[in-house]
């Protein structure tokens, strides 16, 4: 199974990087289309690579990135157990927020990357991966408040860069960081509650259509 998925991941990334779907492919140095395990319980999702990224092909490896370690080690984590994107996979110019139509012609990799992980909990980090699960939401209002739904949670955090760029941000950036263990525990626990109702459903059910008279012969 854990063979299935990387290949599979393996193959989302071969797609990526011959991807001439929006413009900015034209100046990007590498694609960078995703990181991490096939296997993770939690999949953060950033807005686009930046000039490291760009130039390694990797997400999250600059300043940004570092903070992002750090924030995982808070909570006993690495990289190499989550799995980390971005909406775009290619740097946009001079670091410029991705245009809609850019995070469009992206979505069927990332959709198709999720899909395949099955996350349990997807962590957003910033505005523009908010907006796929809280289209109406805040950031400033809603960061730390987890939505939970179909069997996962989504958990919007301010993103990294914003954390280095204003430090009163900090405090809330890593208090959200050590309640992901609790949102990932609470998502276990409401997967199990509903399958074991599943189970109890299944066992109460009573057989289809009317009961078969025995002969008496």
């Amino acid at each position: 199974m854990t063979h299935d998925r990387a290949a599979a991941l393996a193959a989302i990334a071969e797609q990526v990087r011959a991807c001439r779907l929006c413009r900015l492919y034209e100046r990007a140095t590498r694609p960078v289309p995703g990181a991490g395990s096939p296997q993770a319980e939690i999949m953060f999702i950033g807005e686009g690579p930046g000039y490291h990224e760009d130039q390694q092909g990797l997400p999250f490896v600059g300043r940004s990135g570092e903070y992002l370690n750090y924030l995982l080690k808070l909570i006993g984590l690495t990289r190499d157990v989550v799995f980390i994107a971005n909406v775009v996979k290619h740097r946009p110019p001079d670091n410029r927020d991705p245009f809609p139509d850019e995070i469009l012609a992206c979505k069927p990799y990332l959709d198709q990357q999720i899909a395949i992980i099955d996350p349990l909990v997807i962590v957003t980090l910033g505005r523009f991966s908010m907006a796929r699960y809280f289209p109406n939401g805040k950031i400033s209002q809603i960061h730390g408040q987890p939505r939970y739904d179909d069997g996962r949670a989504y958990y919007p955090l301010f993103h990294p860069a914003a954390a280095l760029r204003a430090p009163e941000l900090r405090r809330d950036m890593e208090a959200d960081i050590r309640r992901l263990p609790e949102v990932l525990a609470e998502v276990k626990r409401r997967r199990a509650a509903g399958q074991n109702q599943a189970q109890r459903d299944s066992i109460d059910e009573p057989p289809a259509g009317p009961p078969k008279q025995l002969s008496l012969f």
